[in-house]
């Protein structure tokens, strides 16, 4: 797509940026609630490695990483991105990853692209609620009955946690049950490296906090579950 250029379609997403914040950056596409625009991390020893940037109403930023053809690297965090590209001075996520602005490389702090990240990061201070009040759910993971591997689940929304929960309860649980990224057992596992990165909106490789674990909301929990901690859940809101 040509530079400042814009393929827009309905939902929030169209409505995140005004047209003066996003003019010219190259690639840009706006979705039900993200905006996604090209970017890059620039490694002296490896050259460019090229992505696609997602920016979610929530303050979420994922890469799908495009460094090279047929990459599996996707749902990448910024820093995880960075660490990817083999950025000698990682750590700096902010100013090494850029976009193109009028066919010139411009790192992620010199745009309006961090917004709603910063203020996510914000809001956390020690809340467990994103800035839009909604509860943050660090991603989880699920062994594979079969290989043993483990597999990715994002709880951003009350289906995507019913479908971790679901899968969480069932001892025969399998890659093919998937619900989404159309996987087998011959795939391979995230890296370690990778599977630190969990979502939390205060820190990339946060072990466990407030701003997200969540134990019990109305997202993850569920009324027409017969499970002991949905039953409880639902029987304390009801009190």
């Amino acid at each position: 797509m040509e530079n400042g250029s814009v393929e827009r379609e309905s939902g929030a997403g169209a409505f995140m940026f005004s047209d003066e914040e996003m003019s010219e950056i190259s690639g840009l596409k706006t979705g039900d609630d993200y905006v996604e625009v090209t970017c890059g991390c620039t490694s002296h020893r490896y050259g460019d490695a090229v992505g696609r940037l997602r920016v979610f109403v929530g303050g979420d930023l994922e890469i799908s990483c495009e460094c090279t053809p047929g990459c599996q690297e996707d749902k990448l965090t910024p820093a995880a991105f960075e660490k990817h590209s083999g950025r000698e001075t990682a750590r700096k996520w902010k100013n090494n990853v850029w976009v193109i602005v009028n066919g010139e490389k411009v790192p992620l702090t010199k745009t309006a692209l961090l917004k709603y990240y910063n203020q996510a990061s914000k809001s956390a201070n020690g809340s467990h609620r994103s800035h839009n009040g909604r509860v943050c759910h660090r991603d989880e993971f699920v062994c594979c009955s079969r290989c043993n591997k483990e597999r990715r689940f994002r709880l951003r929304t009350k289906e995507e946690c019913r479908a971790y929960h679901d899968a969480l309860a069932d001892v025969n649980w399998k890659c093919t049950d998937m619900p989404y990224d159309k996987i087998t057992c011959d795939d391979d596992e995230e890296r370690a490296s990778r599977r630190v990165y969990r979502g939390c909106s205060r820190s990339p490789t946060c072990r466990g906090c407030t701003s997200c674990v969540c134990f019990g909301c109305e997202i993850c929990r569920f009324a027409d579950c017969s499970c002991q901690t949905c039953s409880d859940f639902t029987r304390n809101a009801r009190a």
